[in-house]
């Protein structure tokens, strides 16, 4: 079988199987012609190399650990002596399973509806956070590899890293069978090793998720890219906004002031800048407070909280506020969301929260009416 490459421009490699009783009676059999380029970055994004990469060496200390872990709850409920029994043995195990089942239950309960929108940051507090892996590592997953998929190919994608984790199981496995054996009946040596691969764990997790340049537009992502905008005037590329993403959760400050719930008394004063919307904003408290009507569609949310971000921005700097919010927005935000695809970006909507209230207001000839 021999490989020959021609032209650095096309990579183009091909691939020959020559059989044959010997070396003077060859025949070809098979010829396969292939270009690397067509088989990747055509059909997946930048990222997705690294993020594998990352994302297979946290497997494998992953399952080298539950290695570890395993031999030591097994020596934990009796195994191998003599004094231990059937019942206590069941009972430990299926404490075991009971914590974790529980632990899903509620963290649904609680975050179900933000997975998407911040699929970076609960990717890594699933895996900080094993107990909840299940929950917030599936929904996040699925976020990602929608993600990848340039062509469309999300189930291709699906089932190669279904191959890859099944493989990085099998390596895994192997490996804590050696370093169990190795470390049996040598505690310090179970703990330094367990501790520094929960280490490891951390660090290729937090790499995995570094890597992610992701298109889609969520609170964070769009305030980084208006303030460029209205700084600069150009847009930053989703590798650039993702070295200035936060991942981990505490270092979140954004509250949910969009789709909230206010007496109508309160907005007669800011409503006839938005008579064309399907939105009105309202400063309070120095915030600023997003209604949405109920006849919005996405990219009315995906406006409003630009809105919302240029309000908040010229408040800031002492400028009167709505009217000049108004005025931005009418000459520049067609200009912002244009750059915006032309870096790649899906403008379609905007990531966020379920948005729980919405109001129905109308004009009237000398009155606007709110419910």
């Amino acid at each position: 079988m021999a490989a020959t490459e021609e032209g650095n421009a096309a990579a183009w490699v091909t691939v020959e199987e020559w059989a044959g009783s010997s070396a003077s009676a060859l025949s070809l059999t098979a010829v396969l012609t292939a270009s690397p380029s067509s088989l990747t970055s055509r059909s997946v994004t930048p990222d997705y190399v690294p993020f594998q990469m990352w994302d297979t060496l946290q497997g494998l200390s992953t399952y080298i650990r539950a290695m570890l872990s395993t031999q030591a709850l097994l020596g934990a409920i009796g195994v191998g002596e003599k004094s231990a029994t059937v019942i206590g043995a069941t009972f430990q195990w299926f404490l075991r399973d009971l914590t974790g089942m529980l632990g899903g239950i509620l963290f649904t309960f609680y975050q179900g509806s933000n997975l998407d929108s911040n699929a970076k940051m609960w990717r890594l507090v699933a895996d900080f956070m094993n107990d909840l892996a299940g929950v917030a590592s599936g929904a996040t997953r699925a976020a990602l590899t929608q993600h990848f998929a340039l062509a469309n190919n999300a189930a291709d994608i699906s089932a190669k890293e279904g191959s890859q984790e099944t493989l990085a199981t099998m390596l895994g496995m192997g490996l804590g069978m050696l370093l169990a054996h190795v470390t049996r009946g040598h505690a310090l040596g179970v703990w330094v090793s367990f501790l520094s691969l929960t280490i490891f764990h951390m660090y290729a997790n937090y790499k995995a998720v570094q890597s992610l340049s992701l298109t889609t537009l969520n609170y964070e992502r769009s305030s980084i890219l208006l303030h460029y905008f209205m700084e600069n005037g150009g847009v930053l590329t989703p590798q650039q906004v993702s070295k200035q993403e936060h991942i981990l959760p505490f270092w979140s400050s954004w509250r949910r002031l969009l789709g909230i719930k206010l007496p109508h008394e309160h907005v007669a004063k800011t409503r006839p800048y938005y008579r064309n919307d399907n939105y009105f904003l309202l400063d309070k408290g120095g915030s600023v407070h997003i209604f949405i009507h109920k006849q919005a569609t996405a990219t009315d949310v995906l406006k409003s909280f630009i809105h919302g971000l240029v309000l908040a921005h010229l408040m800031q700097k002492n400028k009167s506020g709505h009217s000049d919010a108004r005025q931005w927005i009418d000459e520049k935000y067609n200009t912002f969301i244009s750059k915006l695809q032309i870096e790649g970006y899906s403008t379609e909507r905007l990531l966020s929260h379920s948005i729980v209230w919405r109001a129905h207001w109308s004009h009237g000839p000398s009155e606007e009416k709110l419910e």
